[in-house]
């Protein structure tokens, strides 16, 4: 981005420290202003006009506080303390010691639509001007000086209020920035989390299984055992793949494949599989998220169910891209997929039991709410357990990484 001539980024916003400098300087600016303008116009040197200057000072440390942060949070009476007693201080020299400090009252109007709520702020800041108005009309009889006081106090007031306003506002945007920040810190740490439970928890879970039955098959099926132990090294190298991808933040899985890996896996462990697969080209982004939500709702198989049967569905209906996976674990169970998968020795073939906080089902919503979707799980009247995952197809297939006649680049686990 290009930088301006004081070698800041075009379009960067001061710092709240800058920003604040500049309010000064502009007040003191005026202030001394006002100094000027009643050492060219008094009529007098002597203690009169050191009491004026002395609440014109007063009035401006009174102004400075009314700019400061904290200011509109004050209680009622403070701020109605503080605003009296400023405009005691500024009213005095013009109407008791008859001293005119140019549009010094600006600093009261001001300080009104600093700390006053709306309406009344406008109707006393109309106020102010109308009493500069009596006040010239009074002392000078000339509309010259009448357009002056009331040019200068209107000028003044709203200046102090807008740039003080503005000073706020630079402050409020530099801690949103910082927060923005903070945030995207937090949303990465869940997305790598997030990953790690989607990717990693599948891969696992079919080491896992395939362990177990490599170990019982060792000695009386040791050719099995082999083909087994293969599987097993393919599916950790996926795994290991896996891991490098939510480090770089390179995801990208293709459906049809992770449906091919579900169904060998489900079958494996000696469960029934039915596949359905009517979809043609995915955006990348699309086949992503629905591989991710067959892996999800495989690997809850694997881990909480006596799973006998499972039926696998991706389809285009109504326009939306729709994915169904079904199993009778909760039939044949009886408590709503939470026990563990056995072979017909009743020996346990699933992963460990212990994930039940529910943390993947509603990382797979958060996903498919990014893309307009939506994820549905629960025991249908055939006491089926159902996970649905459904996303809306309108928009063009750029398959960059899309299933292509069910063909892949890239190796699936197990």
């Amino acid at each position: 981005m290009p930088n301006d001539a004081g070698g800041r980024r075009a379009g960067e916003l001061p710092q709240p420290k800058v920003a604040r400098r500049i309010l000064y300087v502009v007040m003191f600016s005026y202030f001394v202003n006002g100094i000027i303008n009643i050492r060219l116009q008094s009529t007098s040197h002597g203690g009169r006009f050191w009491l004026t200057l002395g609440c014109m000072a007063a009035a401006f440390g009174i102004a400075l506080s009314h700019i400061q942060a904290s200011a509109p949070r004050w209680a009622g009476w403070q701020k109605t303390l503080s605003l009296g007693l400023q405009a005691a201080l500024t009213y005095l020299p013009f109407f008791a010691l008859h001293e005119t400090w140019g549009g010094m009252a600006g600093f009261v109007a001001g300080s009104c639509l600093l700390l006053v709520a709306r309406p009344l702020a406008w109707l006393l800041f109309g106020l102010i001007m109308a009493s500069m108005v009596c006040f010239a009309e009074i002392t000078f009889h000339s509309a010259d000086w009448i357009s002056y006081y009331l040019a200068a106090t209107m000028i003044l007031g709203l200046v102090v209020f807008g740039m003080t306003r503005l000073a706020q506002l630079v402050a409020e945007i530099s801690a949103m920035r910082g927060e923005l920040t903070r945030m995207a810190v937090v949303q990465e740490r869940l997305r790598f989390a997030r990953d790690l439970h989607d990717l990693l928890g599948y891969s696992l879970s079919s080491i896992t299984l395939k362990s177990e039955l490599a170990y019982r098959l060792v000695q009386h099926q040791p050719e099995r055992a082999q083909r087994e132990l293969a599987e097993i090294l393919q599916a950790s190298r996926q795994a290991l793949a896996d891991v490098r991808e939510v480090a770089s933040g390179y995801r990208d899985m293709v459906l049809a494949t992770e449906v091919d890996s579900a169904r060998r896996m489900l079958e494996t462990v000696g469960v029934q599989v039915g596949v359905r697969f009517e979809l043609g080209d995915l955006p990348s982004d699309i086949n992503t998220v629905m591989a991710t939500a067959l892996r999800e709702s495989v690997t809850n198989i694997l881990r909480h169910s006596k799973v006998q049967h499972c039926r696998i569905a991706a389809t285009r209906t109504d326009g939306l891209i729709r994915l169904e996976v079904a199993n009778d674990g909760v039939a044949n169970n009886g408590d709503a997929n939470n026990r563990p998968a056995r072979d017909e020795n009743g020996t346990r073939t699933g992963a460990d039991d212990s994930d039940r906080t529910g943390s993947g089902l509603d990382n797979l919503r958060g996903r498919l709410a990014a893309f307009g979707g939506s994820l549905h799980a629960g025991v249908g009247p055939d006491r089926w357990f159902r996970v649905i995952a459904e996303i809306p197809g309108t928009r063009d297939a750029t398959a960059p990484g899309g299933a292509r006649d069910g063909q892949d680049h890239k190796a699936a686990p197990g």
